[in-house]
């Protein structure tokens, strides 16, 4: 199972959902959707600018556990 810690890099960055948004050229509802991990897939190039703007790795974001 893929869990997403967007809010938790978020928070620790102390970045506002609609700050963020504006940067990597998503809307409020997309990126909302992400960080509460309503997705069930994430583009690379969505994942590359999240981790630009909050410089991070992809791990800080995306973590696996087994069911």
């Amino acid at each position: 199972m893929i869990i997403l810690n967007l809010d938790r890099v978020m928070k620790a960055r102390k970045v506002k959902l609609k700050d963020l948004a504006v940067k990597i050229g998503l809307t409020d509802a997309n990126l909302s959707n992400i960080k509460t991990g309503k997705i069930s897939a994430i583009r690379f190039s969505t994942l590359n600018a999240l981790c630009k703007e909050l410089v991070c790795q992809p791990a800080d974001i995306l973590e696996y556990q087994p069911e």
